[in-house]
């Protein structure tokens, strides 16, 4: 797809998928950053409020692959920019919604347009960049979910204030659409014989059993369940660990220490070792990270934690383009990274909050270590696979 476009287009066309990737992350910041107002939209919903977020959440944990599997056959150019228009509309009807369950409908469909998105734009981003910057440019898409909460808490928040809610969902649609026309106009269109047939349902099932099964394609999906389990919820649960001083300035700093270090550091790392290692170094510097919480408290430990988190961020999804070399695996692995990665979402914060309720401290940060250890020895056993596949 490169080989007839120019240097600068190709520069323009991969921050232009990075940019649709902070619209996708929006889907979860406009709802998670905001969440204290929305509570106060719908005061005698109760916990039922909560289904805003763990809904899209539910949707990409329970149809990540199979969206792995659609946007080869819709063609990734067209599942992109349909996502992107059909994800900014309904950001717009939820601007004129005033009932939940209303609001909880479009955020179903929401799933499946930010499904598409953290689909397609990689892979398509993995397709256009030359090899010498590939591992950059998926490093910087790594980023797309931090970034994209920090905007909101530092921009979105002050809209709120200003003009309300409802602003603030006007303007992630108009952003949205925005992508959407931007994209259609850079990213080449494809030849027209280039869209897959859709598969039919015993090739649909053969697929998924391929990809679940493959040492290559699932590996950077199940290292990152490991990843996402703790990512969002300890950002959640660390405030009640860390002395009131410092609480604020540490959860606004510790999403950005992830992201410095993945962008600054992985592209450096990845000179001197192979994704997948990478990978394993930073699961082992968050655990012993991790571990350190229980001899010198959670402050310079969670630092420490976060910056390995960047790690293990940015190598994941370069691993994705060195594992895999078509297109088709490309958007497997990106499927898989989604499914994982929601599902991660979907059951970190409720599991971390029942072992502190049962176990204590301790035996939180036990589980967390553990959860590290893990990862390790799960992309160690993938590695022994694809060594003895060939």
């Amino acid at each position: 797809m490169r080989d007839h476009l120019s240097p600068p287009r190709i520069l323009v066309s991969v921050l232009l998928l990075w940019l649709a990737g902070l619209g996708a992350a929006g889907q979860f910041a406009k709802i998670g950053v905001p969440f204290t107002e929305i509570q106060h939209m719908f005061p005698q919903a109760g916990a039922s409020v909560g289904l805003l977020l763990s809904l899209v959440s539910l949707v990409g944990a329970v149809f990540g692959m199979i969206a792995g599997v659609l946007v080869t056959g819709i063609g990734l150019r067209r599942a992109l920019i349909f996502a992107l228009i059909f994800g900014g509309l309904l950001s717009l009807l939820q601007a004129q919604m005033g009932s939940l369950p209303a609001l909880l409908i479009t955020r179903g469909f929401e799933g499946l347009s930010h499904l598409l998105i953290v689909v397609a734009a990689p892979t398509l981003i993995a397709q256009l960049t030359p090899d010498r910057y590939r591992s950059f440019a998926m490093t910087l898409w790594a980023t797309f979910f931090g970034v994209a909460y920090a905007l909101t808490a530092w921009l979105g928040m002050d809209l709120v204030a200003r003009a309300g809610l409802p602003a603030l969902f006007r303007v992630h649609g108009v952003y949205m659409l925005g992508c959407a026309l931007a994209l259609s106009l850079v990213l080449p269109r494809p030849p027209r014989h280039a869209g897959a047939v859709p598969p039919t349902l015993a090739q649909f099932a053969a697929i998924l059993a391929r990809a679940y099964g493959s040492a290559r394609i699932a590996a950077p999906g199940f290292g990152w369940l490991f990843y996402t389990l703790t990512f969002v919820s300890l950002l959640a649960i660390l405030p009640a660990l860390i002395p009131a001083d410092r609480r604020e300035a540490m959860i606004a700093t510790l999403p950005l220490i992830s992201i410095a270090s993945g962008l600054g550091g992985v592209p450096l790392l990845l000179r001197a070792a192979p994704p997948v290692r990478l990978i394993q170094l930073g699961f082992g510097m968050a655990a012993i990270s991790a571990a350190l919480m229980a001899l010198a408290g959670p402050v310079l430990p969670a630092i420490g934690l976060y910056a390995a988190l960047g790690i293990i961020q940015g190598a994941s999804y370069a691993a994705i383009p060195v594992l895999n070399h078509s297109a088709e695996d490309r958007a497997l692995a990106n499927g898989l990274m989604a499914q994982m990665g929601n599902l991660g979402n979907l059951l970190g914060t409720p599991l971390l909050l029942v072992l502190l309720g049962h176990a204590g401290i301790g035996g939180l940060i036990a589980a967390i270590t553990c959860c590290y250890l893990l990862a390790i020895l799960c992309h160690g056993w993938m590695a022994r696979r694809r060594v003895l596949e060939g």
